[in-house]
């Protein structure tokens, strides 16, 4: 099952759509219609079948007299309003965790941090029908709350995920997978388990969100000698005021939520190319403790 709450572009609003109701300041509700539900705001009372059979981007008013206008959410509007325990990838990093990780119909992922399901839900949309994800979460609260996203979100459970709500093991199943996405304190403390799984040339994708975690994993990539050389990249998001002749960035931005680190695995008895570039001096100096590749 893929089909999601969105319905095609052109449809009525139906029983079960999830719907997106968004308020004057720019402030939203996500509801899912229900022909018996009525939602109930500080200023008055929305009776759902006031919105069912009609079509999307519409206004409403509630008996108050507050204006709401109606659309089937995206899921990057999805995303950033669903309920969560733990906290969410942003839709700019996951648009470019689908990117970096080259996922695309028919590919075979596997997530290692859950979370609440945002991720998941474009990992999903990204592989489609044909594809497969697998979601391994270690605390079965997060899990709960993620299967609970991913189900609203497909207006079922899709046939093609697989959530195991314990760690991902050092030996996981299925192989040959095109690619892994890491999303946790410690990502380098599952290299192991991503070679394991991955295919040669597959994809490694690791979100992290501090410098330290960065260089910890960046280091021990290069320790190990089966991946090429790492990959660290971080997504900026900036939008703009938009006022007659006063056209200027905003002042407030979504900037640093996390580094993503990306490599690909090598084939098995294959060694890394050679670093060409020397380090710099005192990059592994006396207060450096973590791991440390062979130096020319």
């Amino acid at each position: 099952m893929m089909q999601t709450s969105r319905g095609g572009i052109g449809d009525v609003l139906r029983p079960g759509d999830v719907v997106q109701l968004t308020d004057p300041k720019g402030r939203h509700q996500t509801i899912t219609l229900d022909p018996d539900g009525v939602l109930h705001t500080h200023k008055g009372a929305l009776p759902h079948a006031e919105m069912i059979g009609q079509p999307e981007g519409i206004v409403v008013t509630t008996s108050g007299g507050a204006a709401y206008l109606v659309l089937r959410p995206i899921l990057e509007d999805y995303v950033l309003a669903m309920g969560r325990k733990a906290a969410i990838v942003y839709p700019k990093d996951a648009f470019a965790i689908v990117g970096l990780a080259g996922v695309g119909p028919g590919s075979r992922v596997l997530e290692a941090g859950a979370g609440s399901g945002g991720l998941t839900c474009f990992l999903l949309n990204a592989v489609g029908p044909t594809g497969e994800v697998y979601s391994y979460e270690a605390r079965p609260e997060f899990a709960e709350v993620a299967e609970r996203n991913v189900t609203r979100w497909f207006s079922g459970r899709p046939d093609n995920w697989r959530l195991v709500a314990e760690p991902l093991p050092e030996d996981p199943e299925p192989r040959q997978l095109d690619a892994v996405v890491l999303d946790m304190l410690a990502p380098w403390e599952c290299l192991e388990s991503a070679e394991a799984c991955l295919a040669p040339g597959g994809r490694l994708v690791s979100y992290v969100a501090t410098t330290t975690q960065m260089s910890m994993l960046v280091e021990s990539l290069r320790v190990r000698g089966r991946w090429t050389e790492p990959r660290a990249t971080e997504s900026l998001l900036r939008t703009w005021h938009l006022e007659g002749l006063s056209v200027r960035p905003d002042h407030r931005m979504v900037a640093h939520t996390a580094f993503l680190v990306s490599t690909r695995r090598l084939a098995d008895g294959t060694r890394p190319l050679a670093r060409r570039r020397r380090p710099a001096p005192g990059a592994y100096g006396p207060d450096y403790s973590g791991p440390r590749p062979e130096l020319p």
